[in-house]
């Protein structure tokens, strides 16, 4: 029998409809695609922002959907929520600019974490902040990168091999941003990683485009750039 041959009742076709329409969904438009959990270096973040810090790890910039900023403006930040976290929080995602304070968190969660929210796995503070954290150590790009020998120093890097070892451990390719070299400089310098994720928190390609990858959003400071593969990359050491 041919679906033009059935007499479809009201409800049946109401059914009907609803199964078609939901077929052809990509995504609900609200939702994000993938997640970015951004490492900065330290000592190039004060390099650029006039600071001062004696931190000689990367450190937790954020964790970024990649669909929509400031998604609930009435959803305040509350650091009771997050007692618990507190202790790694100063210590993982320390805040640069204003130390002792919860200025950082405080914009983070109501910029990203509002939005990254709309998954029922991050739908709370709580729930943002940790998966922050245990993504963070368990990736443990800090360890990762002194493993395989890519550490400050005064000598240079070629992008490929800083590239290459994250690819290769992690078997994903990440965003690497630096401070394009000044006038007369020979190379540029290190400054923020990102290490991408699907919403199922598994690895993903940063360079693999989602749906809503037209509308990205994130945080992107002026001096940062997507490092130059052809030039060579300083890392460096605490001053």
């Amino acid at each position: 029998m041919y679906l033009s041959d059935m007499k479809l009742g009201p409800p049946l076709l109401l059914c009907l409809a609803a199964a078609l329409s939901s077929a052809f969904v990509i995504s609900p438009p609200h939702m994000w695609t993938k997640l970015i959990l951004t490492h900065h270096w330290p000592n190039t973040f004060c390099v650029m922002e006039h600071c001062h810090s004696n931190i000689s790890y990367w450190a937790i910039h954020g964790l970024w959907p990649d669909k929509g900023t400031f998604c609930n403006s009435s959803w305040q930040f509350n650091s009771s929520l997050i007692e618990d976290l507190l202790p790694d929080m100063e210590k993982s995602w320390p805040n640069l600019l204003k130390p002792l304070t919860t200025f950082f968190w405080n914009q983070e969660w109501r910029k990203h974490g509002t939005c990254a929210a709309k998954a029922e796995s991050l739908s709370s503070q709580h729930k943002y902040f940790s998966k922050a954290l245990e993504l963070y150590h368990k990736l443990d790009l800090n360890g990762i990168l002194r493993k395989f020998n890519i550490t400050p120093s005064e000598k240079y890097y070629a992008f490929s091999q800083i590239e290459g070892v994250i690819e290769n451990f992690y078997g994903v390719k990440p965003k690497i941003q630096c401070i394009p070299p000044s006038k007369n400089a020979d190379a540029q310098i290190l400054g923020q990683i990102e290490i991408c994720f699907n919403p199922d928190f598994t690895l993903l390609d940063c360079e693999k485009h989602g749906y809503w990858d037209n509308h990205l959003a994130v945080d992107k400071a002026s001096e940062f750039h997507v490092c130059d593969h052809n030039i060579p990359v300083y890392y460096p050491p605490l001053s």
